[in-house]
């Protein structure tokens, strides 16, 4: 996997920010904000740069028992082409489930839903992963997810989980280590025991991403700044793996471009310190 070095979430919101922000080597967009052949202007200017730009996909439900849906994958390849991706992303969820085979209403969630670690959840999920594979011009990576419960009578860890995902598809991993911390608090898993039995030689990229805490939930917020909890996570995954590319997420209450720069800058320091005490 190519190295990619620091990145950023890019928003419009924030697209002057990120513009002026020294020490970002990437970015990483929303795959279904984009259109392909209108491409944002200040997102032009970045790969006139030569910044690499990943599309970040959140609809195809490669964890849901249909099988992907070709014309959101025709719109994915057609998004990876058109900013010369090296890769996409993805996530280990289901945003959709019913319809005509179900004898039920179609439902949205409209939002990432975790899929049951079983054996039978492993099989679909790695058909519809084999799938999206032969659909897309680059390789794919899938991110894992934050969730607030555990499904009943489920039969693996994780790291068995995305063990048995790669070992069967050879898909790349975006592992996102707030969304460990999340699991954490509100599952009670433990991020190190969890990275422990992570196949991290298929990393593609890590995510870092703020929350809040409020009654003892952990809210997956993207829009509070990065807590030194998040941090030792990627620290700890920093001393088991050395991660392609690092980068920081922001979705809502985008703060000034100097916080931006404060948050990358302590993101790359873990990363630095972990290459550092290597090398020692």
């Amino acid at each position: 996997m190519e190295r990619l070095g620091t990145g950023i979430g890019w928003r419009p919101e924030i697209a002057a920010e990120i513009a002026g922000l020294p020490g970002v080597d990437w970015v990483e967009v929303v795959a279904e904000n984009l259109c392909p052949g209108h491409l944002p202007p200040a997102l032009e200017e970045l790969r006139g740069r030569g910044m690499t730009v990943v599309p970040h996909g959140v609809s195809l439900g490669l964890g849901g028992a249909e099988r992907p849906d070709p014309g959101r994958l025709a719109a994915l390849a057609e998004r990876a082409v058109a900013l010369d991706a090296p890769l996409v992303t993805e996530h280990i969820a289901f945003v959709r489930a019913g319809g005509p085979p179900t004898g039920s209403p179609p439902l949205e969630a409209g939002h990432l839903l975790p899929v049951p670690r079983t054996r039978d959840a492993l099989d679909v999920l790695c058909e519809n992963v084999r799938i999206a594979q032969d659909a897309l011009p680059v390789p794919l990576a899938l991110e894992n997810i934050a969730a607030l419960v555990n499904w009943p009578a489920e039969e693996m860890t994780e790291g068995q989980f995305l063990t048995g995902l790669v070992e069967r598809t050879g898909v790349r991993l975006l592992i996102d280590v707030a969304n460990l911390h999340t699991n954490h608090v509100n599952r009670g898993e433990d991020p190190a025991v969890a990275l422990d039995g992570m196949p991290l030689e298929a990393l593609a990229y890590v995510h870092v991403a703020g929350g809040v805490e409020r009654d003892g939930v952990w809210h997956d917020s993207h829009a509070h700044p990065v807590t030194r909890p998040v941090l030792d996570v990627l620290a700890a995954l920093c001393a088991r793996a050395t991660p392609p590319g690092v980068l920081l997420e922001r979705d809502e209450d985008f703060p000034e471009a100097g916080e931006l720069a404060g948050e990358l800058g302590a993101i790359r320091a873990v990363v630095e310190e972990a290459r550092g005490a290597e090398a020692a």
